[in-house]
């Protein structure tokens, strides 16, 4: 059963990963600079930029930022009750 959680938590991890780059390469097309080396910082930063951009192309909310927002809460979610279960 623990197996299948933290298959889980991988797939909610690798489904965040994917639309936050995803995202980035949104802003990339729209003029923002991202730097490589630090793509992890800049996906946090490129996220606001995603959703910033999408309210004013379209009135609303991009839904690649709640395809990154979701499965991050899910992980996290899942990794802390994977931890109760663990220590109890």
């Amino acid at each position: 059963m623990e197996l299948l959680v933290y298959a889980i938590v991988a797939g909610c991890l690798a489904w965040a990963a994917s639309a936050g780059l995803l995202a980035v390469r949104y802003c990339e097309w729209h003029g923002a600079s991202v730097n490589p080396a630090i793509l992890g910082i800049e996906m946090l930063k490129c996220l606001s930029c995603y959703k910033k951009l999408t309210r004013e192309e379209t009135g609303h909310v991009g839904s690649l930022f709640y395809h990154y927002v979701i499965p991050i809460n899910a992980a996290l979610v899942l990794a802390i009750v994977l931890l109760v279960v663990e220590l109890s």
